[in-house]
């Protein structure tokens, strides 16, 4: 049974918050100047509530020239004691001119993860300077206290790497007012990560894990999992690889490209995460790259996996070990994860039980084909294509003080890639085009009413084109092409009505030849250029765009709020335009 006025109660929630105010959105990063050869993304800044936020310095101006850690401590803002309507980090770094890497980027506190990225690499010539923004309102619980934290932004200094990074990063907490109401943010915010200030786990392999047992207080009434599946090493181009029994043929790594993060709760599946083709600033072709990073190379976006159906499971008293591995994974992934938990605030102790699981009998195992030719010369063509499709559906239920809860999700699940190659004397083509995907509906019921219902559609296209040319003099010429998008939409209905929805599009493009002599060296490269769109649209009016095109590593168009109302990007405080995740969309939650 429903409890009297719960359902009023929400969607009057939902309408006055819809009625308070909305901010610009800018996007993040400085202004941008034509001609400018800085970096310069389309990506919005995190929308701001009403008011004067307090600010914590975590560091200023930190030097990362080798790959120890930068320590620094932590302590709530004393100026803000009380209810936040929103949390901020705010993160600016820079490079010096000259050669070096991309470089991983994670901001810790209490082991943690704060923030996940790589950095943009220089050239001779430009010392790039870029700008990151994270809504952290769901880790206020960790916020409330003291804490030790780092940054880690491993980097080799010597005189032939000469970049030196530099960054600083702070927090700005919203105090809740009357126009912004406090968040309702989780009670606790757990590290799946054992270092106690904070660092990734590397999964070599399928079987390694990343895992912590919890013994969780006796009323966690919802559960989510915040993913982080980062590529490295042999695993950075995992896209383009192929099984390994077609490797040595077409001359690429082996292992396959299927990757995707595996959930479990004491060894029993419990959910699935898409991993995210990210290409870093010095892949496939560091050109491609400047003055516009791939979609999020920056600033990656955690995955929210929704566990509410081990609630009561959750809520035995009994230590639970929540784990996470990559599947496919060939040497390695860097991986972190956050457990965010809601307690039932009028009950000590809750109970429950999990009751349909079909993810358990559903191993991640792609099917396979292979199209390819070998010529009697030598000469190969054809496809490879690798797919897999699934229907996951997880119910369990929790005796709350409101009631029987039961949380259902179900989730499809699927991955689809085709490797197209042509191999000759003069020539060594690529053609990846791979698309991951993810539709699923979180809903939950009181009695047999549906209370609440929330549904997520993430889709990653990916298309790569490489095309590598022997010329007669025996120089070699390498044509990329690279198309990528983030395409998010998510809906939350209440008692079968609309609430809210949103849709993110992210969607880059970018190009290069390079030239290298008989000798191997690199001679020169042509035809860079890139174009980013980022659009942000929710049920309530807020709308986000803007676009920008660059040529020889330089913008030459920058255009924004053009197809919003009044030309204006205008979005409210509490929307997600980035793409974040948020484990309620109800506004000015």
């Amino acid at each position: 049974m429903v409890p009297e006025g719960f359902v009023r109660h929400r969607m009057a929630v939902a309408v006055l918050s819809g009625l308070l105010g909305v901010a610009a959105v800018a996007p993040a990063g400085a202004d941008p100047v034509i001609g400018s050869n800085n970096v310069v993304v389309a990506d919005p800044s995190v929308p701001r509530p009403p008011g004067q936020p307090c600010v914590v310095t975590l560091f200023t101006n930190v030097s990362f020239d080798d790959f120890g850690t930068r320590p620094y401590s932590y302590a709530p803002p004393t100026g803000c004691s009380g209810s936040w309507s929103k949390v901020v980090l705010e993160a600016d770094f820079s490079v010096t001119a000259g050669r070096q890497y991309d470089r991983t980027a994670t901001l810790w506190l209490g082991g943690v993860n704060l923030y996940f990225g790589t950095t943009e690499e220089p050239s001779a010539s430009v010392s790039p300077a870029w700008h990151v923004e994270r809504d952290l309102t769901d880790y206020a619980a960790l916020l409330r206290n003291a804490g030790q934290g780092q940054a880690i932004i491993g980097n080799l200094v010597n005189s032939t790497y000469t970049g030196v990074i530099h960054g600083s990063a702070r927090l700005l907490f919203y105090p809740a007012s009357a126009q912004a109401r406090a968040a309702q943010s989780p009670d606790m915010v757990l590290a799946l990560g054992s270092d106690p200030v904070g660092s990734t786990t590397t999964l070599n392999t399928p079987t390694d894990k990343l895992a912590r047992t919890v013994t969780l207080p006796r009323n966690v009434e919802r559960a989510y999992l915040d993913v982080f599946t980062q590529s490295q090493s042999g695993d950075e181009f995992w896209y383009t690889c192929v099984p390994d029994a077609y490797a040595s043929e077409v001359q690429e790594c082996g292992g396959g490209n299927f990757r995707e993060a595996e959930i479990s709760i004491d060894g029993q599946p419990a959910g699935v995460a898409p991993v995210y083709p990210w290409v870093y600033t010095g892949g496939i072709d560091p050109y491609l790259w400047r003055p516009t990073p791939g979609v999020q190379a920056l600033n990656f976006m955690p995955y929210r996996v929704d566990l509410s159906p081990f609630a009561g499971q959750l809520s035995d008293g009994n230590p639970h070990e929540v784990a996470l591995q990559v599947a496919g994974a060939h040497g390695y992934f860097s991986a972190t994860a956050t457990l965010l938990v809601y307690r039932d605030a009028h009950a000590s102790q809750v109970s429950g039980a999990i009751t349909r699981n079909t993810l358990a009998n559903q191993a991640p195992t792609p099917v396979i084909g292979s199209t390819l030719v070998q010529a009697s010369n030598g000469d190969v063509s054809g496809d490879i294509t690798t797919r897999l499709d699934r229907h996951v559906a997880i119910e369990g239920y929790v005796d709350t003080s409101h009631g029987r809860v039961t949380h259902a999700v179900t989730q499809d699940v699927g991955f689809d890639d085709r490797q197209g190659f042509t191999i000759n004397a003069t020539t060594y083509q690529q053609l990846t085009w791979q698309r991951t995907w993810s539709d699923t509906t979180s809903e939950s019921r009181v009695g047999k009413q549906v209370t609440e219902e929330r549904s997520e559609h993430f889709e990653y296209p990916f298309t790569l084109d490489y095309n590598q040319v022997l010329q007669s003099d025996g120089s070699i010429s390498a044509a990329s092409t690279v198309h990528q998008a983030y395409r998010q939409r998510s809906e939350e209905r209440l008692s079968g009505m609309r609430a809210y929805s949103a849709d993110v599009h992210n969607r880059v493009e970018s190009a290069d030849t390079l030239v290298f002599d008989a000798s191997g060296n690199l001679a020169s490269h042509s035809g860079q250029q890139s174009a980013q769109s980022f659009d942000f649209r929710d049920s309530l009016g807020g709308c986000y765009r803007t676009s920008l095109t660059t040529q020889a590593g330089a913008l030459t168009g920058y255009i924004t709020g053009q197809g919003c109302p009044g030309h204006q990007n205008s979005v409210s405080w509490f929307a997600h335009p980035d793409g974040s995740p948020d484990s309620s969309l109800r506004p000015g939650h």
